[in-house]
């Protein structure tokens, strides 16, 4: 069977069994991008499977597109990305009136592990959740201990999606396994309202300086999978994750 001409929209239909030497008129010696259909592929885009241009792979990524962590285009574009966001970023987001001493820290080391956990876990479960969502999660609930620290009052601030209410509470469940652990360690908690408050800043600090700031970014959950891996060491218990010096 001879190789017959067939195009749609410039597209060729035979595009798969294609080769430039046959002369079908499509002009597959340049075959568009996956995504414009104008544009000439460069590059294999493994969030949709398919070649795409240089400049879709730059508009769309991390905003229309899911890309996998491993995709080296990502990573490559993620250090630059991060000193823009951060260039633009509103300082107030970062909550400067509240104050984080370096020793605090060290002292409540297992505090913020425990937390990065937390949210490290609650983005396991539901691959939807993104940078964004960690960061209102956090935001939400530093503005409701610093206003209770502040005040004594109790005002919580709502979160807006399902993805964040899964983030606050698995750390909310964290803090109240911190307590319990200390009272077990000690006979009571040393866990003041005002240290939670040091410690969710401190990671929404930590998240605002990871993520891209792209609708789509998981750069801060990414380095926190890479920091909690997701298989437990061989031997170790279930149980709780808090360790009390």
């Amino acid at each position: 069977m001879g190789h017959r001409q067939g195009t749609v929209g410039g597209f060729c239909v035979l595009r798969v069994l294609c080769d430039k030497s046959l002369g079908c008129g499509c002009d597959n010696q340049s075959v568009s991008c996956a995504i414009c259909h104008e544009r000439k592929e460069k590059r294999f885009c493994p969030a949709v499977h398919d070649r795409i241009c240089p400049i879709c792979c730059g508009t769309e990524r991390e905003v229309t597109l899911d890309c996998p962590s491993e995709c080296p285009y990502l990573q490559r574009a993620r250090k630059n990305e991060n000193v823009n966001h951060l260039r633009e970023l509103d300082r107030e987001a970062l909550m400067p009136q509240v104050e984080v001493p370096e020793t605090f820290l060290y002292e409540r080391e297992p505090l913020m592990g425990g937390m990065s956990f937390a949210i490290a876990l609650a983005a396991r479960r539901d691959r939807g959740v993104y940078d964004r969502d960690a960061i209102q999660a956090l935001t939400a609930m530093a503005k409701t201990y610093e206003t209770q620290v502040s005040s004594g009052l109790i005002y919580e601030q709502p979160t807006t999606s399902p993805m964040q209410h899964a983030i606050a509470a698995e750390i909310s469940k964290m803090l109240q396994e911190f307590r319990k652990t200390e009272e077990q360690n000690r006979g009571y908690s040393t866990l003041k309202d005002s240290e939670v408050l040091k410690a969710l800043v401190f990671t929404l600090r930590l998240a605002l300086g990871r993520t891209s700031g792209r609708p789509k970014s998981k750069a801060f959950l990414d380095f926190l999978f890479a920091n909690f891996p997701e298989q437990p060491v061989a031997g170790a218990a279930e149980g709780s994750r808090i360790i009390v010096p």
